[in-house]
C-alpha cells in the first residue's frame, strides 16, 4: 500500500494520488513499443510504487514531475531502456502541448486536445475588457451547468446543485455539448443561447426591411437565420404605391447577404443564412442560379422548395405552373424536368442550390395547425415556423462505448439527462425578439442529435458504407428518438406539456409531452473539434491531414482511431501518416492490412447513394430533420448529382446538400501535395465550416 494520498500538479492544487494512471501510462509505453510482455509492464509498474514508498512518506507530497522522474529512474533500472526512453519522448510531447496552451493564454485542467483548446480560446473562453481570457475550459463548463441549471427552480425545490452537477459531468466529459450559443453565451451578459432561427418574410418594404433589422438583432446575438422568400412579388411586378416594378426575391436576398457581411456574429463568428423559394415562384430559374458566380450571396446557403408534385412532374418531363404570389394567378407553364436539371447543373458547379422536400417536412410537422412550415435554419436540418427558434445539443458516440460495446444504459441516461438540459435552455434563454420568445416557449422545440458517428463504427469494426452500419443507424436514431420523447413525456408529467400540445398531432397519441420535437441530426462543427469526435454523422474525409494553425504554421493530424489501431496492430510509423497525408486515404497501401482499410474509407470513396442512404437511416426515426453533406468526387457527372436528388425524395428524407469535390476555390479541406485543412476543419461539409 502506497502512503502518499495527495499529488500536487503543476499548477499548484492538489489531486488525489491514483496508483492506476501510472499502470497505465507504463502499459501504454510498452504497446508503444510493440512489446507484449504484460508480466513485465506490471513488474515495472510494481517498482515504481515501491520506489514512491520510499522517497515519499504519507506527510510528503510528491509533485507529478517527481513521480515522472521515478518512472524514468525505474525503467531505466530495470533494464527497459527502450521504454524509458519512449517515456521521456512521450514528457517532451506533453511538456510542448502544455507550453501551446499556455502561448494561447489558458490552463486546461481537463487535458482536453490542443486543437479543442484553441478553439475555446479563440472562441468560447470568457475574457476581460483587455482581451485576456480569464476562465478555463472546466470554468466555462461550469458556468454553462450552473446557468442552464437554474430553470430546475420554477419547477422543484433543492434539485439545482445535482443538476448542475449531472450537466457539468455531461459537457466535461465530453459526452454531451449543446450547441454554440449556450457555451458561448450562458451565464454571459448577452445570454441567448439558440442556434436556429427562422425569420418572415412579407410582401411590403417596411415588413422587408424589418426583417433586415431582425436578423442584424439575432446575427448580433449569435445565432443564425432561415427565410423563404417566396411571398415577395416577382421581378418587374407591379408596385401599386410608387407606380414602379419590383425588383423580386433574389435582389432583397443581396440586403441580407450584405447586411450579414458587416455584422459578426457576437463579435466572435461570422453570420449564416438560410435562402428558400418555391419552386412555383416566377423568379425561379434566377434564383437557381444566384450564386453561379462564386462570391455572391456568400453569407446564404440555397435551397429550391419542391413539392411531390414537381419531381413526379420533373419524372415524367412535364409542365407546371409559376404563381405569382401576390395575385395567386398563374403567370405560365415550364417544363419541371428543365428545373430540376437546371438545379442539378448548379448544385454540380458550385454546391448550391439544395432541395427542400417542403411536402414531406410539412406531413411530419407535429404543429400544422399552426400553419405550414416554409422554411429550416441555415444548415437545413431545423424546420421551424416564423418567428420560432431551436436549440440544439449533440451526444459523442465515441463516449458511449464500454469494453469496446456500445454501451446502451449509458446512451440511454445521457439522452434523459440531455432532453432535460434543452428542455431548460428554453425557460433560461434571453430571446432576442418577443415574437421570438412567444413562438418558441408555445411549441418547445429542442434538437437533439449525435457525433463521433462515424468513429463509433470505426471502433466496433464496421465499414461506414456496409448494410450493418445502414442498420445500427437506424437502430442509433429510433433508440435515440424514442428515449428522448420518453424524457419529454416525463417531463410534462412534472412542468405541463408545451402550450401548443392540444393543437398538436401528439394529442391524438400521447397523454402529454414537454417538446413539440426532441430529435435534430446537426452537423456538429466546432463542437465536435472541442469533443474529439467527427462531425455529426458524417464519414472521415481524411484520415491524416495537416491543418493550418496560428501564424501559418501547420500540425500533422491523424485520426485518433486510426493511430490506435495503427500502434495496436503494429504498422503505426510517422512515415506512414505523412505518406497518407498526401492523399488523406489509406486504400491500397501496402502498408495497412486491407480490413483497416475497409473500416477507413474517407467520404469521396463512398458511393453517393450511400451517402443518401445514410441520411435517410437517421432520418427516419428523427423529429426534425438531417443535416448530412453527400461528398461527390471531383469526376462526378450532373447525371449523379440528379440521383442522389431523386433517391433523397424518394426515401423520404427532408432535405439533401451536395457538394462535389474542387467546386469551389475556398474549400477548408485541399489536396495538393499534401491534404491541408483550415484550422477549424471539423470534418464533413468540405465547402463551408459549420459553425453552429
Amino acid at each position: 500500500m502506497v502512503k502518499i494520498t495527495q499529488v500536487r500538479k503543476r499548477d499548484g492544487r492538489l489531486e488525489q494520488f491514483q496508483p492506476e494512471k501510472i499502470k497505465a501510462a507504463i502499459e501504454k509505453t510498452f504497446l508503444a513499443l510493440k512489446r507484449k510482455d504484460a508480466k513485465s509492464a506490471a513488474k515495472a509498474t510494481e517498482q515504481v510504487l515501491k520506489e514512491i514508498d520510499k522517497y515519499f512518506t504519507h506527510n510528503v507530497i510528491p509533485t507529478v514531475e517527481d513521480i515522472q522522474d521515478i518512472v524514468e529512474e525505474t525503467l531505466l533500472k530495470n533494464k527497459f531502456a527502450d521504454a524509458a526512453k519512449a517515456f521521456i519522448l512521450y514528457r517532451e510531447k506533453h511538456k510542448e502541448l502544455r507550453e501551446f496552451k499556455t502561448f494561447l493564454g489558458v490552463r486546461d485542467e481537463l487535458k482536453l486536445p490542443t486543437n479543442a483548446i484553441r478553439v475555446l480560446a479563440a472562441r468560447y473562453l470568457l475574457r476581460d475588457e483587455k482581451g485576456h481570457i480569464t476562465e478555463t475550459p472546466a470554468r466555462l463548463f461550469r458556468r454553462v451547468a450552473k446557468t442552464v441549471a437554474q430553470a430546475d427552480a420554477l419547477y422543484t425545490k433543492g434539485t439545482l446543485k445535482k443538476t448542475e452537477d449531472t450537466f457539468y459531468d455531461m459537457m466535461a466529459n465530453l459526452e454531451f455539448l449543446p450547441n454554440t450559443p449556450t457555451l458561448m453565451n450562458a451565464g454571459a451578459p448577452l445570454g441567448q443561447l439558440s442556434a436556429c432561427f427562422v425569420l418572415p418574410i412579407e410582401d411590403s418594404l417596411p415588413d422587408i426591411f424589418n426583417a433586415v433589422k431582425y436578423t442584424a438583432i439575432v446575427h448580433q446575438s449569435g445565432g443564425g437565420t432561415g427565410f423563404s422568400f417566396s411571398s415577395l412579388r416577382p421581378k418587374g411586378d407591379i408596385v401599386k404605391t410608387t407606380k414602379g416594378v419590383a425588383s423580386g426575391p433574389v435582389s432583397f436576398m443581396n440586403v441580407f447577404d450584405i447586411t450579414t457581411e458587416v455584422l459578426k456574429q457576437g463579435g466572435k463568428r461570422r453570420g449564416a443564412n438560410m435562402g428558400i423559394l418555391s419552386c412555383d415562384h416566377p423568379d425561379i430559374l434566377e434564383f437557381i442560379t444566384a450564386k453561379s458566380t462564386e462570391g455572391k450571396l456568400s453569407n446564404f446557403n440555397l435551397s429550391v422548395s419542391v413539392t411531390d408534385a414537381f419531381i413526379e412532374a420533373a419524372q415524367k418531363n412535364k409542365e407546371y405552373a409559376l404563381i405569382n404570389p401576390r395575385t395567386k394567378e398563374k403567370t405560365r407553364t415550364i417544363n419541371a424536368k428543365q428545373i430540376l436539371d437546371l438545379i442539378v447543373d448548379n448544385a454540380w458547379k458550385n454546391g448550391d442550390p439544395g432541395l427542400i422536400f417542403i411536402d414531406e417536412i410539412n406531413r411530419k410537422n407535429p404543429t400544422a395547425a399552426l400553419g405550414k412550415i416554409q422554411s429550416t435554419n441555415p444548415c437545413g436540418e431545423q424546420p421551424l415556423h416564423p418567428n420560432e427558434s431551436c436549440n440544439l445539443g449533440s451526444i459523442n458516440l465515441t463516449r458511449m462505448l464500454k469494453n469496446g460495446k456500445f454501451d446502451w444504459d449509458k446512451f440511454k441516461k445521457t439522452i434523459h439527462n440531455a432532453v432535460h438540459f434543452l428542455d431548460n435552455v428554453i425557460d433560461v434563454n434571453k430571446y432576442p425578439l418577443p415574437q421570438i420568445e412567444e413562438t418558441t416557449k408555445a411549441n418547445r422545440r429542442v434538437g437533439l442529435g449525435v457525433m463521433g458517428f462515424a468513429e463509433l463504427l470505426i471502433n466496433l469494426g464496421l465499414p461506414y458504407d456496409s448494410t450493418l452500419a445502414l442498420k445500427l443507424a437506424e437502430k442509433l436514431a429510433k433508440f435515440l428518438n424514442d428515449e428522448a420523447r420518453k424524457a419529454s413525456n416525463k417531463f410534462a408529467e412534472e412542468r405541463g406539456s408545451f402550450p401548443n400540445f392540444e393543437r398538436s398531432t401528439h394529442k391524438e397519441t400521447l397523454k402529454a409531452t414537454r417538446n413539440a420535437t426532441v430529435t435534430t441530426i446537426a452537423p456538429t462543427g466546432t463542437i465536435s473539434i472541442i469533443a474529439a469526435a467527427t462531425s455529426g454523422i458524417e464519414p472521415l474525409f481524411a484520415v491524416t491531414f495537416v491543418r493550418n494553425v496560428l501564424s501559418g504554421a501547420h500540425l500533422l493530424e491523424t485520426n485518433p482511431s486510426f493511430e490506435t489501431i495503427a500502434r495496436k496492430k503494429g504498422f503505426a510509423s510517422k512515415a506512414l501518416m505523412l505518406k497518407i497525408a498526401k492523399t488523406g486515404s489509406v486504400q491500397g497501401l501496402k502498408e495497412v492490412p486491407k480490413d483497416i482499410q475497409k473500416i477507413f474509407k474517407t467520404a469521396l470513396e463512398i458511393k453517393p447513394e450511400i451517402h443518401v442512404k445514410m441520411q435517410a437511416a437517421w432520418q427516419k426515426y428523427c423529429d426534425n430533420a438531417v443535416s448530412k453533406t453527400i461528398n461527390l468526387p471531383e469526376n462526378c457527372k450532373p447525371d449523379d448529382v440528379k440521383k442522389a436528388y431523386l433517391l433523397a425524395h424518394k426515401l423520404k428524407c427532408k432535405g439533401i446538400t451536395v457538394y462535389r469535390y474542387g467546386s469551389k476555390k475556398e474549400q477548408v479541406l485541399t489536396t495538393a501535395e499534401v491534404v491541408i485543412a483550415q484550422s477549424d476543419f471539423a470534418g464533413g461539409n468540405i465547402c463551408n465550416e459549420c459553425l453552429f
